[in-house]
């Protein structure tokens, strides 16, 4: 089978800050971010001969907001995978040799009215994503259903509610402290031990700072064959390996799933590794960038991608394993927590992060050295899941 390795190059990024931007449409956010993409990489949007976007309900909100030339623009939705993926069908099509120029963009764009129905649960055949025990089997809403893998995880490594929190904890304030040195991050700011510990319960026993926010912004990047990216003479990034697994509902009748790992993220790790070259991720990857809507997420996928043996996720979370001067920092955009969960741009703006720093353009937050970055996303819910995941590497 063939592989992206070596066939798709990213040479501009553009981000927006996350924010709640009432005054601006999702069109305005995407003018911005594929503005700066666009002149990161030194063309303009008539050179662009196709388009992928993640966001809204159609490809056209893209076209109508550049007012590109009538060129093929696809929507793609995957959840909260949506943003990977939009990556991995422009990334699949220049690998292909179909186009040579082509843009990934996203957004999430709210206004400041809410519906009951407007959610990363919403649809599904007959609306059964809704309501009911297809995705609220331990309660209401996104939260209730990730606690479960908290509970699960504390009662399988036999963790005390108090060590179980500290793990978490240490998650939480690593990604506030990440978040607090950048600039386009929605929640700039730093929080302790003890007022994570102190904070209120949202779904027993993840608290406040256990759940993501959930701003507007918009990302975007400029996706083309190497021999453009050569011809350039600049520093850009590279994909070397891609994996992706999408859940078939299987564990959620599993009386032998362990509700402690997600499955999907297993097997799209390992095809990422097998096609990037990677036998030991801790020490490989410089940088990484994960899906961290809930504290737990990220806990589970720490050991799920190799970073940390089973069980001991939280014990490397506390001693800065993961933190910015640890051995491979993690989220340091500040993560769904801190920068913002952006629906189907959240994939984009992670692929922003590594990208800033592996071209070395992240200021005081800068991972030293840094070559090698990891993008991953995940979407769905208990039970069965999409996870998308890049390995890039920075070409000179």
């Amino acid at each position: 089978m063939e592989t992206l390795r070596d066939r798709v190059a990213v040479v501009g990024m553009g981000c927006t800050e996350y924010r709640d931007h009432y005054d601006l449409t999702g069109e305005d956010l995407l003018v911005e971010a594929c503005t700066a993409a666009f002149e990161d990489a030194g063309i303009d949007g008539e050179q662009i001969q196709a388009a992928w976007l993640g966001g809204g309900i159609t490809g056209q909100t893209l076209n109508h907001a550049l007012k590109l030339k009538f060129i093929p623009t696809s929507k793609v939705e995957n959840w909260c995978a949506t943003g990977t993926d939009v990556f991995r069908n422009a990334a699949t099509s220049v690998a292909a040799g179909l186009y040579d120029i082509v843009l990934v963009a996203g957004f999430a764009a709210k206004s400041d009215v809410q519906a009951h129905d407007v959610g990363i649960f919403n649809g599904g055949p007959t609306g059964e994503w809704l309501f009911g025990p297809e995705v609220g089997f331990s309660g209401a809403g996104a939260a209730s259903t990730f606690a479960t893998f908290a509970t699960r995880y504390a009662h399988h490594y036999e963790l005390t509610y108090d060590q179980l929190k500290q793990g978490l904890g240490a998650i939480a304030v690593k990604n506030y402290y990440h978040g607090s040195m950048n600039p386009r991050a929605y929640l700039r700011k730093r929080v302790t031990m003890e007022e994570y510990l102190g904070a209120r319960m949202i779904s027993w026993p993840l608290g406040l700072h256990d759940c993501s926010s959930m701003p507007s912004g918009a990302a975007a990047a400029v996706v083309v064959s190497p021999r453009i990216a050569k011809a350039r003479g600049l520093p850009y990034m590279t994909v070397r390996g891609q994996g992706m697994a999408v859940g078939t509902k299987r564990y959620r009748m599993d009386s032998d799933y362990d509700w402690t790992h997600f499955p999907e993220n297993v097997m799209a790790a390992t095809t990422a590794y097998e096609q990037a070259g990677i036998t030991n991720p801790l020490e490989e990857i410089d940088i990484a960038c994960m899906h961290d809507a809930f504290t737990v997420v990220e806990l589970c996928t720490y050991e799920d991608l190799g970073f940390a043996p089973r069980g001991a996720g939280g014990d490397y979370a506390r001693e800065g394993v993961f933190t910015l001067g640890g051995t491979l920092p993690v989220n340091t955009n500040g993560g769904l927590k801190s920068f913002g969960h952006g629906g189907g741009s959240s994939g984009i703006h992670k692929m922003f992060e590594v990208y800033s720093q592996l071209l070395g353009r992240s200021g005081e937050r800068q991972v030293e050295n840094a070559r090698v970055g990891l993008v991953h996303d995940q979407g769905g819910y208990p039970g069965t899941y999409t996870s998308v995941i890049s390995v890039f590497e920075r070409e000179d």
